[in-house]
């Protein structure tokens, strides 16, 4: 595993959307930059981690999409055969890129030289294993001062450019980097020339050649120099930068509205969430005030038949009384009254015992309700 030569971002990457897969990976632990290097920011070259675990990896994986993903990240994520962050199809069926990052992985070995180089720890010439003065960017080997002059008398003529170290280091990561990114040497494609340095573009089959190819086999044509079409490609991807960015003016203004559109959507719900609750308030006073009308109703309507019923029960009760009184008197004058008491009261009595006799009794069990009770059971259907 390829170890980071700087250390993380204290605050969080803009690509929080990676999957919670992603999000819950454990990370590993990374050996950074000492502090004391401020030639080598730490956010200038957060670009070469892993979109998703935010590490280095010797393995990462370009999407179409144009993120970059390490392969345990995207093995990890659920579902799987999408990008993490924009959740673009990957075309593979294997779910896994088939293209590899190799500029970022080509820069994350460059500043761990860099890293090595001013740190100063094991640096030792590759040849003679003496103290190093020199790097050749071209051999990518370090050099002591008798390896540096064998190294320029033999190979002056190849274009080779050996650097102090001591100017490296007194130089910037940017700056080393800028140094560095030099075309290497290409190496053939043919077997038997693999020797031969690539130096030129076949059109036409829109591969590298070297010089021995170009010449021998004719069905290379036209062709053009390597560093060229180098160039041009460089020119062409440019201009599809620009055309993009002129364009991506009329996403950001899509991207914008419908974010309005979201707030917009959001302060609506707001606003009817608040209508509601106060609809439901006013509906719970207003049949709190219903409730207690219709139980001042039934109050009322109970206060009136029980005193309808009180009467009732008292005009009863004085008949019952007056029949036992008209009982007892006519018993104990049976028992009791002489002729002249029974000629004297006789008259009296008859007339109290004929009007007891018409009294008839109340209707018992009659289903009428009071006037208040109708009433509330119509506003309670009303309701």
């Amino acid at each position: 595993v390829c170890r980071s030569p700087f250390p993380p971002r204290s605050a969080p990457h803009p690509q929080d959307l990676v999957s919670e897969a992603l999000k819950n990976t454990p990370r590993r632990s990374i050996p950074f930059l000492s502090a004391s290097l401020p030639k080598l920011p730490e956010d200038d070259f957060q670009f070469i981690l892993c979109t998703g675990c935010r590490q280095e990896s010797p393995n990462l994986k370009l999407l179409t999409c144009l993120h970059t993903f390490c392969l345990d990240c995207l093995n990890r994520n659920k579902p799987v055969g999408q990008c993490p962050v924009c959740q673009t199809a990957v075309l593979q069926a294997s779910s896994i890129p088939d293209m590899d990052n190799l500029l970022f992985t080509n820069l994350q070995a460059r500043l761990k030289i860099y890293k090595k180089i001013v740190d100063g720890v094991d640096l030792f010439c590759n040849n003679c294993k003496k103290a190093v003065e020199f790097w050749c960017s071209d051999c990518k080997e370090f050099l002591c001062a008798k390896c540096f002059e064998a190294h320029q008398r033999y190979l002056k003529r190849e274009g080779h450019e050996a650097k102090s170290v001591m100017d490296i280091r007194a130089g910037s990561a940017k700056a080393f980097l800028e140094d560095t990114k030099r075309m290497g040497h290409l190496s053939c494609s043919n077997p038997t020339h693999k020797s031969q340095t690539v130096s030129i573009f076949c059109k036409e089959c829109k591969k590298a050649l070297c010089c021995s190819c170009a010449l021998l086999d004719s069905r290379h044509a036209p062709f053009c120099d390597i560093r060229s079409e180098t160039r041009r490609r460089q020119e062409e991807l440019g201009a599809m930068s620009r055309e993009l960015l002129r364009k991506r003016g009329g996403f950001e203004a899509t991207y914008a509205a419908l974010q309005e559109e979201a707030a917009r959507l959001e302060q609506a719900q707001r606003e009817m969430r608040e209508l509601i609750r106060q609809r439901e308030e006013e509906l719970v006073r207003w049949i709190r005030r219903e409730a207690e009308e219709l139980l001042g109703l039934v109050e009322a309507g109970q206060e009136q038949g029980r005193r309808g019923l009180a009467r009732e029960l008292q005009r009863v009760e004085g008949v019952l009384q007056r029949m036992e009184a008209g009982e007892r008197l006519v018993e104990k004058m049976n028992l009791y009254a002489s002729e002249q008491e029974v000629m004297d009261m006789q008259p009296f009595i008859k007339d109290s015992l004929e009007e007891l006799q018409r009294l008839q009794p109340p209707a018992i069990g009659d289903p009428t309700q009071p006037r208040e009770f109708i009433e509330c059971r119509a506003r309670l259907d009303g309701l």
